[in-house]
C-alpha cells in the first residue's frame, strides 16, 4: 500500500511556497507586512453588468483593484464577512493544545499516533526520526491546565495519556483480539505486528499554543468577483488531519477552473465558472465534513456498546486493505 500520507512542518511548505513566488517575481508582486482593511464592492456585485473591479484598501492607505478577490484569510474571513457570505457553525466546546514535542530515542518515527480519552482526541504526528506534533483536543479546563504545566509535568502528561492504562477495558480488549485472531485466520496477510507508540522527553521552546475547535460552513463559497479558500470557506475538527488538505483541495479546483476561463478568454471574476469551482468543492467537502462531525461525536461517547462496536470498526477496516484505499482515496480528493 502506497503511504497514507506526509506530516510536513507549516514552516517548510511556507518557505517553499516563498521560494515559488521569487521564482516568478516577474509575474507576481507579493506586497509582505500588508493588511487588508476594506472592500468596495461594484454595486451589486453580484450582478454581470456591475464594475468588473473590487477595491481593496489597505492600512497604510494605498489602494488595490482587482477582478477577482479570493478570501484565503482564516476561519475569521474578513473577505467573507465584508461580501456578506454567511455562515452555518458551531463551537465543540473543546480545544486544541499544539506543541513540538522531542522523542526519548531516535526511532524511525514514520507513524501518527492518536488516542481516544474520554476528555478528546491525542494525535502525535511523525515530523523527522527525532521530533513529532502534538495534537491534544480536550476540554477548556483541561486546556488551560495544561498550558499553565511547567515543560516536565507537561511531558509527564503527555507520556501518561498515551501510556496510562487508566481507561483501558479487558472486554472490549479481548473482543479486539478476538477480532484480530479471526482476521488472521481468514486473511493472513490483512494482519499487521503491532506497534507501539514513542515516549516523549522535551518540548520545543515557545512551540506550545491553544485554539478553540469548532465547525463552520460558508452557505456559498462564491458571488461576483468573488471566492473563498480553506478555512475561509470551511472549518472542521482535526482528529482526522483533513483541514489543509481540503483546503489544498480548494486550490487545486479553483486554479484548474480559473484556468480554463484565462484560456477561453472569459472575465475571472465572473460567476460563470466560479459556480463550477463551488459545485465541485461542496460535493466533496460537505459529505467529508458530515463524516467527521459523526466520528467527532460518536468518539466523545462513554458508552461501552459504542466504544465496542467502534473499537471493532477501527480493527476491521484496518484488516481490510482494499477497504482502506477506498477510504484514502475520497480524502485525498
Amino acid at each position: 500500500m502506497e503511504d497514507m500520507g506526509y506530516i510536513i512542518e507549516n514552516d517548510v511548505i511556507t518557505t517553499a511556497l516563498t521560494s515559488q513566488l521569487d521564482a516568478m517575481s516577474e509575474h507576481v508582486k507579493v506586497l509582505y507586512r500588508s493588511r487588508a482593511v476594506g472592500y468596495t464592492w461594484p454595486a451589486p456585485y453580484t450582478s454581470e453588468e456591475g464594475s468588473p473591479f473590487v477595491e481593496i484598501q489597505l492600512a497604510d492607505g494605498q489602494s488595490l483593484h482587482t477582478r477577482l478577490v479570493i478570501g484565503a484569510d482564516g476561519q475569521n474571513s474578513m473577505v467573507r464577512r465584508s461580501a456578506g457570505m454567511k455562515t452555518v457553525q458551531w463551537s465543540y466546546n473543546h480545544v486544541a493544545v499544539v506543541a513540538t514535542l522531542q522523542l526519548s530515542e531516535p526511532t524511525e518515527n514514520n507513524v501518527a499516533w492518536q488516542r481516544f480519552l474520554p476528555t478528546g482526541p491525542i494525535a502525535l504526528l511523525p515530523l523527522s526520526d527525532t521530533w513529532s506534533s502534538l495534537v491534544w483536543s480536550t476540554s477548556p479546563e483541561h486546556a488551560s491546565e495544561l498550558l499553565k504545566m511547567n515543560d516536565e509535568s507537561f511531558i509527564d502528561a503527555v507520556n501518561s495519556a498515551f501510556w496510562s492504562s487508566e481507561h483501558h477495558s479487558d472486554f472490549i480488549s479481548s473482543a479486539g483480539s478476538l477480532l484480530r485472531s479471526a482476521v488472521s485466520f481468514l486473511a493472513p496477510s490483512g494482519s499487521s505486528t503491532r506497534q507501539l507508540p514513542p515516549s516523549v522527553s522535551h518540548l520545543g521552546d515557545q512551540s506550545r499554543a491553544a485554539f478553540p475547535l469548532g465547525l463552520g460552513h460558508a452557505t456559498e463559497y462564491v458571488r461576483q468577483r468573488v471566492a473563498l479558500i480553506g478555512d475561509a470557506a470551511h472549518r472542521v475538527h482535526p482528529l482526522a488531519g483533513q483541514g489543509v488538505n481540503m483546503g489544498f483541495g480548494d486550490v487545486a479546483s479553483l486554479v484548474h477552473h480559473l484556468s480554463k476561463a484565462a484560456f477561453d478568454g472569459q472575465d475571472l471574476g465572473s460567476t460563470r465558472h466560479l459556480l463550477e469551482y463551488e459545485t465541485e468543492r461542496q460535493r466533496q467537502n460537505l459529505p467529508l465534513m458530515a463524516t467527521i462531525d459523526l466520528l467527532k461525536r460518536l468518539y466523545n461517547t462513554k458508552q461501552p456498546p459504542i466504544v465496542l462496536l467502534r473499537t471493532l470498526g477501527l480493527q476491521a477496516t484496518n484488516a481490510l486493505p482494499p477497504l482502506k484505499e477506498q477510504i484514502m482515496e475520497f480524502a485525498s480528493k
